[in-house]
């Protein structure tokens, strides 16, 4: 089951099938995908996505790994469709991560785990080939050598090692996540949206190789121009909190 929720400009989708440690379906990876479509007018901020139970995911539902087509991979689709969010995306990730569902971690912006958490990915032992774009957003994102430990070892991660390897940005105390998480909420939401979110598609450029430098500049220059640009210049000169629009 999928549960999501648009308040106060965050977005929050959790994966709510602990009894199967929330592992996707078809049927559910397609529901997350057409939340973020409707949302991507909107007026959100920030995303979370989080799980509930003992795993935040499993990866791909067993029963759908092995029956249909899998050249168009949902998986793939889903976590680009997160990756290429408009706004910072932050995953809560409320214990351990397998398989297909570390993927969808990795294609957010921030990953906070909670202590004692694990992570695997046990590919070549069920005789399967990663999807190519999965491996290459591993390499993006923790390096090759990182990827080749993830893949070619199957090798268990914890949490302090998540860490090491970069999977994890933040490391708290279960108790502590959600504060956390808040946190990271209010200082994305509370900044200025054509910044947050023109920077963001630029760092996903630049680590891709792929920066169309236009673009890129007429982002700047839309930001220099904007009304919140005059707004954070007024608040700091008047040493008070500013009120961003997003335009």
């Amino acid at each position: 089951m999928i549960e999501a929720t648009l308040e106060h400009g965050i977005g929050r989708i959790t994966l709510n099938n602990p009894e199967v440690h929330n592992s996707l379906t078809r049927t559910a990876m397609n529901t997350i995908r057409s939340t973020l479509e409707e949302w991507a007018n909107s007026d959100i901020r920030v995303l979370v996505l989080t799980g509930t139970g003992k795993s935040f995911c499993s990866g791909v539902s067993l029963g759908d790994v092995g029956t249909g087509d899998w050249s168009n991979n949902p998986l793939t689709a889903l976590c680009d469709t997160v990756e290429n969010f408009h706004t910072p995306t932050i995953c809560a990730l409320n214990g351990g991560v397998y398989g297909g569902g570390a993927e969808l971690a990795l294609s957010c912006d921030f990953r906070v785990g909670v202590v004692g958490i694990k992570m695997f990915v046990p590919a070549i032992k069920i005789g399967v080939h990663y999807e190519a774009t999965g491996i290459a957003r591993y390499v993006q994102k923790l390096g090759s050598q990182s990827a080749r430990r993830v893949f070619l070892l199957a090798e268990k991660f914890e949490d302090k090692a998540l860490l090491d390897i970069g999977f994890l940005d933040f490391l708290v105390p279960a108790a502590e996540s959600d504060a956390h998480v808040d946190t990271l909420c209010d200082t994305i939401g509370g900044a200025a949206p054509l910044a947050v979110q023109g920077m963001k598609r630029t760092i996903l450029e630049v680590s891709r190789g792929n920066l169309d430098a236009d673009a890129a500049a007429k982002r700047t220059a839309a930001s220099f121009a904007s009304q919140d640009h005059r707004e954070g210049l007024a608040a700091l000169s008047q040493k008070r909190k500013p009120l961003f629009k997003g335009c």
